[in-house]
């Protein structure tokens, strides 16, 4: 029988997070790093993420940051070609920046939707793609887009965001039909409603508790449920899956409600 000990371990992998300087992105970082990875984390602004790379080192990692805007090309090829020339490749890629606003469909500026679906699937699609570029010349990877439950089923109020994710899931999808040749596995990890510091408030308010009422498991996700599902596309237990999608929301994409 095969030793299954280290089936998630990601030792010796090196892998980037983007949108980490908050929310899923900065817990993502963590659950990687803790599982051995060489995790470089990417935003903007560097010095956004200067805490949680102290934090990671303490903690026995080797983390670094890197300036990485996901909406430019050009940054996004010099970030992974830094990457590439300093730890000598790169094996996985969590896609996870994104953005949002709540307003109705009729109070939507242009300047709105080219800013939510510029970094969610534009953004998205270059990372992929510069990686993707980049983990076939070296023998294959794994890239994870961050997806939502809201690619599939609706909610009010933020039609560009469900369009970009939609468009992301599909995505995924096509890329993995594609890259499979090349041992670059694409799949995507949709998450539920998930309490953190950014929706805290809401979730805790009366509109927050109308809405975990429509939820079968009568509760929201918390950062640790994602784990499993994140450790499981990006490392070698989940070799022969591509195209896939792990939704992790407590039942309520099937709830139908």
């Amino acid at each position: 029988m095969a030793d299954n000990t280290d089936l998630f371990s990601l030792a010796g992998k090196r892998v980037l997070v983007t949108g980490a300087s908050s929310g899923l992105g900065r817990h993502f970082a963590r659950t990687l790093a803790r599982a051995g990875a060489q995790v470089i984390v990417g935003a903007r602004r560097v010095d956004r993420l200067e805490d949680l790379v102290a934090d990671l080192n303490r903690d026995g990692s080797n983390a670094v940051a890197m300036a990485l805007d996901v909406t430019s090309r050009a940054s996004v090829i010099a970030c992974l070609d830094d990457i590439c020339r300093r730890f000598g490749g790169l094996d996985v890629v969590v896609n996870n920046a994104g953005v949002s606003d709540t307003k109705g469909v009729l109070e939507y500026t242009d300047e709105d939707w080219d800013a939510i679906v510029q970094t969610n699937l534009t953004g998205a699609w270059m990372v992929a793609q510069e990686s993707a570029r980049r983990m076939a010349e070296r023998g294959g990877g794994s890239i994870v887009n961050v997806t939502s439950i809201l690619a599939t089923r609706l909610a009010g109020a933020v039609g560009p965001y469900c369009a970009a994710k939609a468009g992301l899931a599909h995505l995924t999808r096509s890329m993995a039909l594609e890259l499979a040749r090349h041992r670059v596995r694409v799949n995507s990890l949709a998450p539920g409603y998930v309490m953190t510091e950014i929706n805290q408030a809401f979730l805790q308010s009366d509109a927050g508790e109308r809405l975990k009422r429509r939820i079968p498991a009568r509760e929201f996700c918390q950062l640790d449920d994602l784990d499993g599902a994140l450790l499981l596309l990006a490392s070698d237990a989940g070799r022969a899956m591509t195209g896939s999608e792990i939704v992790v929301d407590n039942g309520h994409a099937c709830s139908g409600l």
